[in-house]
């Protein structure tokens, strides 16, 4: 699999993962959740009270977008500020929850040999069935879609029992109706670097 291996890169929070975590407390921020960082993926935010990037700090995004490491000092050279203003404007954008800076590591190299997305069904709440999903471990990824599934959830396993398992799990989730895999064969493209909008 061609995954950016132990590069830094930054990327921003899942608005489901937010409301699926945090639906008591909609306007707290959320913590960084060490479970998301095998696999990151975006879904534009619709939160009303979500904060909104001004210039500068989707600015500074696109730079960690293309290196999660880069110096503060270089960031604020590029975007027109000081060192000091860059750091606090990324520890703002990490704690409201509009970014996080992780390792993307190869899932193949830390003894995770089986990937798969896994589309499902449901008859009930998806709200409640996204939540159990998102609850389990080995889930890194769960969304709710229009279309032919409901939810579609990816799993990182270290192998095939281990995905039969977890199969066995997320059939239990209560209003699952069914289930179809999506074994992961070969990655031909991964990227963080989108930009901002």
């Amino acid at each position: 699999m061609d995954y950016l291996h132990k590069r830094f890169s930054c990327y921003l929070y899942s608005y489901l993962r937010n409301q699926l975590t945090e639906k008591a407390s909609m306007t707290q921020p959320r913590k960084a959740d060490a479970r998301m960082a095998r696999s990151p993926r975006t879904i534009p935010s619709h939160n009303p009270g979500a904060v909104v990037p001004d210039d500068v700090s989707k600015q500074i995004i696109e730079q960690l977008q293309q290196d999660g490491r880069r110096s503060y000092a270089s960031i604020g050279k590029a975007v027109g500020l000081s060192e000091a203003a860059v750091r606090q404007r990324v520890q703002r954008l990490q704690d409201t929850g509009v970014m996080q800076i992780v390792a993307v590591t190869d899932p193949l190299t830390l003894g995770f040999r089986r990937q798969a997305m896994i589309a499902i069904k449901t008859d009930g709440d998806l709200e409640k069935v996204a939540g159990q999903l998102a609850d389990m471990e080995e889930i890194d990824y769960v969304v709710i879609t229009a279309g032919s599934f409901d939810v579609l959830a990816e799993v990182v396993c270290e192998d095939d029992d281990h995905l039969l398992e977890i199969l066995g799990r997320v059939r239990a989730v209560p209003c699952v109706t069914s289930t179809e895999t999506f074994v992961y064969l070969k990655l031909r493209k991964q990227t963080y670097s989108w930009g901002t909008r």
